[in-house]
């Protein structure tokens, strides 16, 4: 007797065993099936939103291409011409990084910018993106592109209890438009 009760406790731990397997391998198989659906839905909503921001940042243009060899830079197109270039900016802030996108002028003025993620003070940081900040960096030179406290009509004037966010949005949209320059320089040679 116990001979059989040992045999059927093998038994009913294989069964066990085999339906676990068979429940690992359809859970494997509706995760991998769910992904390989969901992660080109996630690709695209991705491509939406930066088409949308860039659509944003440059309302006039007819289209955007992306520049070869350059990582997210695109070329905004309108009537066949270059009318400004859009590519990304980072700078640390008071909470880490500020990732911008940027547009650009081809004779390397900042037309607009977008915060894409920061990690700044709520309520502070957020009012980097708002028009009154950024409408300050259009057409501005490059050498005008400093944070003041003491408003000027040339530079940026920072905001109320945020100077490091203000100068951290500041910094990386000086670089991505120094980054232009330094790219449509290389066009003209």
């Amino acid at each position: 007797m116990s001979h059989d009760t040992h045999n059927e406790k093998d038994s009913s731990m294989l069964k066990v065993a085999m339906n676990l397997a068979i429940t690992c391998f359809i859970a494997g198989a509706i995760i991998a099936g769910t992904y390989s659906f969901t992660e080109p839905m996630a690709v695209q909503q991705r491509v939406k939103l930066k088409n949308d921001a860039m659509k944003e940042l440059v309302k006039d243009a007819d289209s955007f291409q992306a520049i070869e060899g350059r990582t997210d830079w695109y070329k905004a197109i309108k009537g066949g011409k270059v009318v400004a270039y859009v590519v990304p900016a980072e700078s640390k802030g008071y909470g880490g990084a500020i990732k911008m996108l940027a547009a650009v002028t081809p004779d390397a003025k900042p037309i607009d910018y977008k915060i894409l993620s920061h990690n700044e003070t709520p309520g502070l940081g957020d009012k980097a993106s708002e028009p009154k900040f950024r409408n300050q960096f259009a057409g501005k030179s490059v050498e005008d592109l400093v944070v003041v406290k003491t408003p000027t009509d040339n530079n940026i004037q920072a905001l109320t209890g945020a100077t490091i966010t203000s100068r951290a949005v500041t910094k990386g949209i000086k670089e991505a438009v120094e980054a232009v320059a330094e790219y449509t320089a290389g066009l003209k040679e």
